[in-house]
């Protein structure tokens, strides 16, 4: 089963990139913590995109 537990909206597309390149460099418990800072209950974050 696949959760979306955790997203950002970035002001443009390189400054996302540059987001997600900075985040995947950090280990697994900082990641965590950011994710359990927005999502403490890992609930499914799908439904609430506005695409």
């Amino acid at each position: 089963m696949n959760l979306l537990v955790w997203y950002e909206i970035g002001d443009t597309r390189e400054g996302a990139f540059t987001r997600e390149r900075q985040i995947k460099k950090w280990n697994r418990a900082w990641k965590i913590q950011l994710i359990e800072a927005l999502n403490p209950t890992w609930s499914d974050l799908y439904e609430t995109l506005n695409c």
